[in-house]
């Protein structure tokens, strides 16, 4: 039975580890929080308390004391940590600026004294920045956020390693059954950018991408994960709105919007993927 280790077994990863159970995967699972161990291990998941810092800290021993047991007996690494760096601006210049990119700085040499061939770093569309016009992976990103920033970084850091391969999965705003930006939208004021395209996917449909890159070993590429329907946010939100019972949001039409609209070239061409959720 191949097995695979996920930093981070969160919104995504924890239900990615239940599907790669179901798939025939054994499955190593991480988490920062010791109170969600004994979820992960109920599902069948071992699990790692593991937070990733310049010095690396690590749970404790009945669920694994080092990163190397972690990484210990996996072909595949799928990297699923947020960089959470929301609200530092573009001239940020503090020692925590790079503390996303210190993070995979303290991982990449663990990955490459360890079984791991193959990593899988779940990255942003943020990583363009605010283009405008279409864009596809042959778009050369232009981060304007510090996220975006440190995420383009982390991205190379893993690519130009040769001890192993990294397959890059960038993708848009995630959305569920439980999350979707119209529960914090509903009745805003003065909302901008009404006439541009929403660039969303769904949990179901990012599980849906990784597994198909795991079953065709697509390592070595770059993706973006984003569904291929893109209304209007003010159409798009007002429709959800409706639909919830909630205030309908309002948005302002004086200032033109931002047209970027982000298409899946590869994930359609190169893993012949079907998305479940192509109406959002």
């Amino acid at each position: 039975m191949a097995q695979i280790s996920i930093l981070g077994c969160g919104w995504l990863g924890f239900p990615l580890a239940k599907a790669l159970l179901t798939n025939g995967f054994s499955v190593k699972g991480s988490t920062t929080s010791e109170s969600k161990l004994q979820a992960l291990k109920s599902a069948g998941i071992a699990p790692f308390l593991i937070n990733l810092t310049p010095t690396l800290s690590n749970g404790g021993v009945e669920y694994g004391n080092t990163i190397a047991d972690f990484l210990d007996g996996s072909e595949t690494l799928i990297i699923d940590i947020p960089p959470q760096l929301r609200g530092k601006n573009n001239d940020a210049s503090t020692a925590n600026e790079k503390i996303f990119v210190e993070k995979i700085k303290t991982l990449i040499p663990y990955i490459q004294k360890s079984t791991v061939e193959n990593v899988l770093f779940v990255s942003s569309t943020s990583v363009y920045g605010e283009i405008t016009g279409t864009i596809t992976e042959e778009t050369p990103p232009k981060p304007d956020t510090e996220s975006g920033k440190q995420l383009l970084e982390a991205e190379m850091l893993l690519q130009m390693n040769s001890n192993f391969k990294t397959t890059v999965l960038r993708f848009g705003g995630l959305i569920g059954e439980d999350r979707n930006p119209i529960h914090f939208l509903a009745g805003k004021q003065n909302l901008e950018n009404p006439k541009s395209p929403i660039n969303f996917i769904h949990q179901e449909d990012c599980i849906g991408i990784i597994l198909k890159i795991i079953a065709l070993n697509s390592w070595n590429e770059i993706y973006n994960g984003v569904c291929p329907f893109h209304p209007t946010r003010e159409a798009y939100y007002t429709q959800k709105a409706t639909e919830l019972a909630l205030s309908l949001p309002q948005f302002i039409h004086s200032e033109p919007s931002v047209k970027k609209l982000i298409l899946s070239h590869n994930i359609e061409k190169v893993l012949n993927y079907g998305f479940i959720k192509n109406y959002l």
